[in-house]
C-alpha cells in the first residue's frame, strides 16, 4: 500500500470513529479484503455441506485453482485499467485473436525449427498490439474507452476468424514440433500445475508494482482525478497507454495458458472473458469510477467466483443458475461501494 493511500485509510478511519466502525473498517483494503475472505470461507461451507468429499478434496482445490488460473490473469491486467479510469471490453477477443495468432502454421513451423518460445513470443507481442492500439487512440484521440475497446471487441474476435478460416487450429499441425510448449505449460511444479504458478506469479508482480513502485501510484492518481495528476506532473496520456498495453500483455499471457489447457487456437476462446475479468474486479473491491483498487482483492474475487462455479457444477446446477447468481453478486457488490462512497462523503 503507498503511502498516500494509508493516509485517505487512515483518516476515513478517524472520521468515522464516532459513526459505523464496520463501515469505517470496510471503507479501508484491509477491511475489505478482510471481508472477501469470510465471503469465500462461507461459500467453501456451503461448498462442503452440498458436495461433501467432492469439494473438500485437495484435487478439487487445485481444480478451483486452475479454473481461475486464465480469468485471473487478465483480471489483473483488468485491475490497472479500471484503477486508472479505464475500462477494457476487448480482453476476451483479444485472448482469441493471440491464441489464434500463435497457433498458425507457420508459427508453429517457425517454433518447430527453433525454439516453443517463438509461440509465447507471438501471443505476447499480438496481445500488447492491441493494448497499444487501444490506449493509443484512447489517450490521442480522445475515444471513450468504452467505444474503443468495444470496436477492438469486434476487430479482433473477426481478425481472429479471417486467419483462422473460422477453424480450430491444433497444436502440431502438419507434423510441426511443439511438444515443448505443451509440456512447459501442463508439467507440475511441487505438485500444482505451471498454469496456477503463472497466475501466482502476475498477481504477484501486479501487487508490487501497484503497491510499491511510482506506475502503481501514478495508476492511482491518474484514477483519482486526471486533472490533478496531469498538474503533479504526470503524462497521463502516455500513462493511459501504458495501462491498455498492460491489459493486452496479460490477454496474451491468458491465451498461451489457454493453448496449452486445450492444445487448440480458435476464435472462441475467451468468450464473454470481459465480463468476468469486470466482475471479479469489481468484487475486489475497486471502483469502477477509478482510483482505488486492491490485486489482493481482485484475486479473491477471481477465486471466488471459481468456487461459485465449481459448487454449481457438482451440485448439477446450469450454467443459466450460474450467471443469474454472479448477476446478482455484482448488483450487491455495487450497491455496497456506492453506499460506502455515499457515507463517506457525508
Amino acid at each position: 500500500m503507498s503511502q498516500d493511500t494509508a493516509r485517505v485509510e487512515q483518516a476515513a478511519l478517524e472520521t468515522d470513529r464516532e459513526g459505523n466502525p464496520i463501515l469505517a473498517l470496510l471503507r479501508t483494503s484491509v477491511g475489505r479484503n478482510a471481508g472477501l475472505v469470510v465471503a469465500l470461507v462461507l461459500i467453501c461451507i456451503v461448498g462442503a455441506i452440498t458436495a461433501g468429499d467432492r469439494f473438500s478434496s485437495t484435487d478439487n482445490a487445485l481444480t478451483i485453482l486452475r479454473l481461475a488460473a486464465t480469468i485471473g490473469v487478465v483480471s489483473i491486467g483488468m485491475t490497472f485499467v479500471i484503477i486508472g479510469g479505464g475500462i477494457d471490453l476487448s480482453v476476451g477477443a483479444v485472448v482469441a485473436l493471440s491464441s489464434v495468432w500463435c497457433t498458425t502454421v507457420s508459427t508453429q513451423t517457425m517454433a518447430s525449427d527453433t525454439h516453443w518460445s517463438v509461440m509465447v513470443l507471438v501471443a505476447l507481442l499480438v496481445g500488447a498490439a492491441c493494448g497499444l492500439i487501444n490506449g493509443v487512440l484512447i489517450a490521442y484521440g480522445n475515444i471513450v474507452p468504452f467505444i474503443m475497446t468495444l470496436a477492438m471487441l469486434a476487430s479482433a474476435r473477426g481478425l481472429a476468424e479471417i486467419i483462422s478460416d473460422k477453424k480450430t487450429q491444433i497444436l502440431g499441425a502438419d507434423g510441426a514440433d511443439v511438444s515443448g510448449f505443451k509440456e512447459f505449460f501442463n508439467r507440475e511444479i511441487l505438485g500444482v500445475d505451471v498454469q496456477i504458478w503463472v497466475f501466482a506469479l502476475v498477481a504477484i508482480i501486479g501487487w508490487v508494482l501497484l503497491n510499491r513502485t511510482t506506475f502503481g501510484r501514478r495508476t492511482v492518481a491518474v484514477g483519482g482525478n486526471l486533472e490533478a495528476a496531469r498538474l503533479a506532473g504526470i503524462n497521463v496520456k502516455r500513462h493511459t497507454v501504458y495501462l491498455y498495453v498492460l491489459v493486452g500483455v496479460c490477454a496474451g499471457i491468458a491465451a498461451l495458458l489457454l493453448v496449452a489447457k486445450t492444445t487448440t487456437g480458435t476464435s472462441t476462446h475467451g468468450n464473454l472473458y470481459e465480463l468476468d475479468a469486470i466482475a471479479a474486479v469489481v468484487i475486489g473491491g475497486t471502483l469502477l469510477t477509478g482510483g482505488r483498487g486492491t490485486i489482493v482483492g481482485t484475486v479473491l474475487g477471481v477465486v471466488i467466483f471459481s468456487t461459485l462455479t465449481n459448487i454449481f457444477i457438482l451440485n448439477n446446477r446450469s450454467f443459466s443458475e450460474q450467471q443469474l447468481f454472479k448477476g446478482a453478486i455484482i448488483v450487491a457488490a455495487v450497491l455496497l461501494q456506492q453506499r460506502l462512497a455515499s457515507r463517506s462523503s457525508t
